[in-house]
């Protein structure tokens, strides 16, 4: 089955997470073939990739229920960790601008890989959250490069907190750049990509390389960062009750909780 669609015409990638009855959950074949889509664009040169996503979700996050079907949760987490961290990078440097456009939710990894793009298009109807905390996990795929964009407090309180933003309040923090009604939300979309195709490439890309360099210079050693605690975390006593939990619609009892 393919989770991930491509189309490439006129200079404009379009790739598409395309498990739409699941939510789009990140599951380890969808991150890679998510990498070969990022990596066929810049292999087409293309001046402009939108990103998004079938059905009602963006993404619901990573697949819980892969990860408590794992025998080595640890090692699971660590490959799909760094498979995406490789996405997320590729998005940031790649020679063109990168749009996402997010209806419904962004949950989990879904939030920093809607983030991975230089603008962010959101429907009405979308709502984003980290919730990582809440399965006894850290936050992974970019959520700490967060802070560059919407500031340390901000993103600490999504991630300790795991607040649903809607989508004027991701607006509000600096998370999206635009929110349009659902039905008008792909014609915006269209005016953006027009807009960018009419102008300069190269400058577009160097203002997006030097933006992006002063924003967030160690965003590699950043990313590294979170593979080493999220696989950890996956594999420790909180966020084994976490995924357990999750499954079992209760809530958590986090050994390490105090209360």
């Amino acid at each position: 089955m393919t989770t991930v669609e491509y189309e490439q015409r006129n200079g404009v990638a379009r790739i598409r997470l395309a498990d739409a009855e699941r939510g789009n959950p990140l599951t380890p074949s969808m991150v890679q073939e998510l990498g070969r889509a990022v990596r066929r664009a810049r292999a087409d040169d293309v001046h402009v990739v939108v990103l998004s996503a079938a059905g009602g979700a963006f993404s619901v996050g990573g697949d819980v229920s892969a990860f408590a079907a794992a025998e080595d949760v640890e090692q699971m987490v660590d490959d799909m960790a760094e498979s995406l961290h490789r996405v997320v990078s590729d998005l940031h440097r790649m020679d063109a601008v990168v749009v996402s456009v997010v209806r419904g939710t962004a949950a989990g990894a879904g939030v920093p890989l809607a983030a991975a793009a230089d603008l962010v298009f959101a429907a009405a109807s979308a709502r984003f959250t980290l919730a990582y905390t809440r399965i006894g996990f850290s936050p992974d795929g970019g959520s700490t490069l967060l802070t560059a964009s919407i500031g340390l407090h901000r993103a600490l309180h999504l991630a300790l907190l795991n607040p649903v933003l809607s989508a004027d309040e991701a607006r509000a923090v600096g998370l999206v750049a635009q929110v349009h009604p659902d039905e008008e939300l792909d014609a915006a979309v269209e005016d953006v990509v027009a807009v960018l195709r009419s102008g300069s490439r190269t400058a577009q890309v160097a203002a997006k390389r030097l933006l992006r360099e002063t924003a967030t210079p160690a965003a590699e050693a950043a990313l590294r960062r979170e593979t080493l605690s999220i696989r950890a975390r996956a594999a420790g006593p909180d966020g084994r009750e976490g995924v357990s939990a999750f499954l079992d619609k209760r809530p958590p009892r986090f050994p390490s909780s105090t209360d």
